[in-house]
């Protein structure tokens, strides 16, 4: 009797332990797993073996590409390539044992294969998305030692071995090719019943699933929904629900809630679901990283066995009227198509968490709204980071600039589906792309068919570039031009393509840069040829008109201008790339920042022009340039603004308003130098002063002054983590001297390493500590050991008095299961505040709609002349004098017609405009990146004539040339005979505002 006692409490006390295990052990599900590696340049057969001698190899904390030292010193087509190995010998955590272990990669470069303790484990190939592997059946229980061996092989030719196919996006053009593992590796453990990761190419799971509906945003409501895929590896059946908690930004638990209870057999998966509605939620949006902290905890048998921790934000999207809301209010796309690998010098795209924020957040200082990442799906770590800033993405799969077939095809849309199931809890993607070039409508539909199966509830839209007349994209745009939609929203992809290298100001300081010179006559890195990139080769003065000129065709047609508009763009690209380029440099030098993110004019005079959601929320100017020249030097002299007039000063002596054009360039012609301060006041219509700005006159360099640049709370000794630190040539007074160049010499000493900065001059001096300034200033990085203490900087220069600074580094965990993750503490930014309640634009004028369209030729294609499709179009085709007549849907004051001819960017067309038969309109149609408006005064009519008075001229005055060589005819057909037919693409016809 004691006995059968006994035994039954001793199995009832395993029973206990049991469901104890699964209940109390870490609640930790996820490890940091990027420290204590090795590396091998080179292939080593052996090191896939457990016993293989690694202690000669490189010593590496991921991530970590293994040629990121090549960053900006080599040009993206000789960046090295070829296998390198990596290793790590660890132990499980103490509480790991009976637990389901799991690796995730957050990408390897191209191909990774995976070893564990000698068994090979898996491979994934496609050099982008996430990927994980079971490893629970090869690893060693604690305390014993695991040995993880990872081959990788970056070749720009490499092929999938079960296919022999090629990857389209591994493309020497676009995507850096920084290789090994250059993005953060995890661990995670779970008990035998638990909610699966979101890797489905490799672990065919889809994981956790969190988003909101029923939105009510006046009133700050809505219904989180929670769906978590849970698999049952135990060998019974058994009772499960999930338990919601959710925190706010201060970590305030502000609801739980519970779901439906489920039974799974064993080895069943099965999708469970908890939903509440709650109010008082902040939504997250533009400059507003409000996110919330969603748990999703498992129930076995009422009791909690398992957690997952999502940060995730809320928001409202809708997708109409070639418009994109964002909770309620309009929003014009402003941004940036910023190459994914976001590189720095000497460390490619490997740098920690906060200095992804730190760029990130700079596009968001700069009035942008949206980055589109090119080409390829970005990494997690930027995802997140956008999350946390405020900043709206453009998430493409992986492409190159083609529509492609079989099993590249396949690759693309299973990459598009891994990454959607991926980020799909991250609120700051809205934009899913399915290609950089139009694709068919057979695999539009194909590329929907994913996002509504994986993503149905995400409030995010799928599309591609151009898809202009697609039935099933649902957002689209051209790459140079500007498109307008009275259905899906047309952003603009790329814009604004021209080059400038930040140390060149202007003709008038050192060095002395004339407007396109460098890079004539250039060769392409795919061996085309351009006959002339000057165009693409500015100085800063130049290069930030252009982008000024460029942005006005958008904005000219912004929501709030007719039934047809356009929804923005983003201008190519953010900062200074290792990818292709065209000038004397060997790397791309269109950002608005250049490679150690150092602002150019062109950052701030897009600071102008882009404040606001839609139309400018508070006016603002810039004084392109500096004020330091020599005595005796004249120039013109540009002045950004959002004012409606702008005056300029120099020593408080006013020099009258300035000249302007593209609404906000402002110019005053052949201003004298005069030490002292320039100062700019802009006006409204009232003559009120709205906004005002100046420059001084720096006085002669005398000495140097450095500042640092840290991850916030401090520096970590974590052997990875970046520091940057900022040096300037100022004069007695501490000003920068704008001109200055000289060369700075760097001392690092103590607990830290120097790695170096980027300036125009031989290998571009990546690992020099010899490198000058550049309008006066310059970065440089410094790293971090694992050994806290004291990094010192010290910075000399002939002549100039020196100067040191240090950075305190801060002990952390460096296990190699790690408890820190790599963004841990990361504040989010909420600076611009929650979505402003006040309507985003203002009406500017009316569209009076087209109910017939008459013509002695072509009649039948009259209609496509104004059928809201930019891919059809009228002309005339045959001799005679070319003109269509259009009727009104009623009499109207018309004052403007807007017209979208073939051509637009080469062409001018002359042409005469009647209302009713009297002449409102006689001229030359100027160029543009795509609509013209033409303007006249207020004429009522019900039938407008438009007729070609002669053959249109030719014009260079937009010269755009595509990295091919390719020169886009811009709706011209390929015989070019419509030139002198009046080729109209779309027409429309406005009155004022009554």
């Amino acid at each position: 009797m004691k006995n059968s006692r006994f035994y039954i409490l001793f199995f009832f006390l395993i029973a206990v332990v049991s469901v104890n295990a699964q209940k109390n052990g870490s609640d930790r599900e996820k490890y940091n797993f990027n420290y204590g590696w090795k590396l091998n340049i080179g292939d080593v057969e052996e090191a896939k073996q457990a016993d293989f001698n690694d202690k000669k190899w490189k010593d590496v904390n991921l991530p970590y590409a293994w040629n990121q030292s090549e960053a900006f010193r080599l040009d993206i087509t000789q960046l090295s390539t070829g296998i390198a190995w990596y290793r790590k010998t660890f132990q499980l955590p103490k509480d790991s044992n009976n637990k389901k272990v799991f690796v995730e990669f957050e990408g390897v470069r191209q191909m990774g294969e995976i070893y564990i303790n000698g068994t090979f484990i898996g491979r994934h190939e496609n050099g982008v998305m996430a990927f994980g592997f079971d490893l629970t059946p090869y690893v060693k229980p604690y305390p014993q030692q695991n040995v993880i061996a990872v081959k990788t092989d970056n070749d720009w030719k490499y092929k999938e071995k079960s296919s022999g196919s090629g990857f389209q996006w591994n493309n020497n053009n676009f995507n850096a090719n920084y290789g090994g593992i250059p993005k953060n590796v995890f661990l995670h453990l779970k008990p035998k019943v638990y909610q699966t990761l979101p890797l489905y190419s490799t672990l065919g799971t889809t994981g956790t699933y969190v988003y909101a509906t029923n939105f009510d945003i006046a009133n700050k409501k809505a219904v989180v929904n929670v769906a978590s895929q849970v698999k049952n590896e135990l060998s019974k059946s058994i009772t499960t629900q999930l338990k919601v908690s959710v925190q706010d930004r201060e970590g305030k638990l502000i609801a739980t809630f519970v779901g439906d209870s489920f039974a799974i057999a064993p080895n069943e998966t099965k999708d469970l679901t908890a939903m509440k509605a709650l109010d008082n939620l902040n939504f997250w949006s533009w400059g507003y990283g409000y996110l919330y902290t969603v748990t999703s905890e498992l129930l076995v048998d009422t009791k909690s066995v398992e957690k997952v921790t999502i940060q995730t934000g809320f928001r409202k999207t809708k997708f109409e009227k070639g418009m994109v809301y964002l909770n309620d209010r309009v929003i014009m796309m402003k941004g940036y198509a910023q190459r994914t690998s976001n590189e720095w010098p000497s460390v490619g795209m490997s740098v920690p968490a906060w200095l992804s924020d730190y760029s990130n957040s700079l596009m968001i200082k700069s009035n942008a709204n949206l980055v589109r990442w090119m080409h390829v799906t970005p990494w997690k770590q930027d995802i997140e980071s956008c999350d946390r800033v405020g900043l709206i993405q453009a998430m493409p799969a992986g492409d190159s600039e083609a529509d492609v077939q079989g099993r590249r095809w396949e690759q693309r849309t299973e990459l598009m589906r891994d990454a959607i199931i991926y980020n799909r809890n991250n609120p700051s993607i809205i934009f899913y792309e399915s290609g950089n070039e139009s694709i068919s409508e057979d695999h539009m539909k194909e590329m929907l068919a994913i996002k509504n199966t994986f993503d149905p509830q995400g409030g995010r839209a799928i599309g591609s570039r151009e898809m202009l007349d697609s039935k099933v994209a649902e957002y689209g745009g051209e790459m140079l031009y500007i498109n307008k939609s009275a259905r899906i929203p047309f952003w603009a992809t790329e814009y604004s393509r021209d080059e400038g290298l930040r140390k060149y100001w202007d003709e008038f300081t050192p060095p002395f840069h004339k407007e396109g010179t460098g890079g004539t006559a250039h060769t392409n890195v795919n061996g085309s040829k351009v006959a002339d990139a000057s165009a693409y080769n500015h100085n800063q003065d130049t290069h930030a008109k252009e982008d000024v000129a460029r942005w006005y065709d958008y904005w000219e047609m912004r929501p709030g201008t007719g039934e047809r508009v356009n929804s923005g763009g983003v201008n190519i690209i953010f900062s200074d790339s290792n990818t292709h380029y065209r000038g004397q440099e060997n790397y791309r030098r269109s950002g608005e920042v250049d490679a150690m993110r150092i602002p150019k004019d062109n950052f701030y005079a897009h600071q102008v022009i882009w404040n606001g959601w839609v139309d400018t929320d508070t006016p603002d100017l810039h004084i392109v340039g500096h004020w330091n020249y020599e005595n005796g030097v004249t120039k013109d002299i540009t002045v950004i603004s959002t004012a409606d007039v702008v005056e300029l000063f120099v020593n408080n002596e006013s020099l009258g308003k300035g000249i302007q054009d593209k609404r906000f360039l402002f110019t005053f012609k052949k201003v004298s130098f005069k030490p002292g301060i320039i100062k700019a006041i802009g006006y409204d219509k009232t003559g009120k002063k709205v906004c005002e700005n100046q420059i001084q006159t720096a006085g002669k360099p005398f000495g140097i002054k450095l500042s640092t640049i840290e991850r916030p709370g401090g520096t970590l000794a974590n052997a990875n983590d970046l520091a940057l630190v900022q040096v300037e040539v100022v004069d007695e007074k501490g000003n920068r001297c704008p001109t200055a160049l000289n060369e700075i010499n760097f001392d690092v000493q103590g607990q830290g390493t120097f790695i170096g900065g980027i300036a125009q001059g031989p290998d571009n001096y990546i690992g020099s500590k010899k490198l000058p300034v550049e309008c006066g200033v310059n970065r440089i990085f410094v790293k971090s050991i694992d050994i806290a203490g004291n990094i010192k900087i010290l910075a000399t220069s002939d002549s100039l008095k020196s100067d040191a600074i240090t950075i305190k580094t801060i002990k952390t965990d460096i296990e190699k299961v790690s408890n820190t993750l790599p963004s841990e503490n990361l504040s989010s930014f909420t600076e611009k505040g929650p979505t402003p309640a006040t309507p985003s634009f203002s009406k500017t004028r009316t569209a009076v709609a087209i109910i017939a369209a008459n013509t002695d030729s072509n009649q039948a294609d009259a209609v496509k002349s104004y059928d809201d499709n930019e891919l059809t179009q009228w002309s005339y085709g045959k001799t005679g004098k070319a003109m269509i007549e259009y009727e009104l849907e009623r009499e109207a004051n018309i004052n403007q017609v807007v017209l979208k001819l073939a051509g637009w960017r080469s062409k001018k067309y002359p042409i005469r405009i009647s209302i009713d038969n009297k002449k409102v309109f006689e001229g030359f149609t100027p160029l543009s990146l795509g609509y013209v408006t033409l303007d006249f005064e207020p004429t009522k009519g019900k039938k407008v004539q438009i007729e070609l008075m002669a053959t249109a001229k030719d014009s260079d005055g937009i010269n755009l040339v595509e990295i091919t060589g390719k020169v886009d005819q811009a709706g011209i057909n390929k015989e070019g005979k419509t030139i002198e037919q009046l080729p109209i693409i779309e027409v429309e016809f406005y009155e004022p505002i009554r």
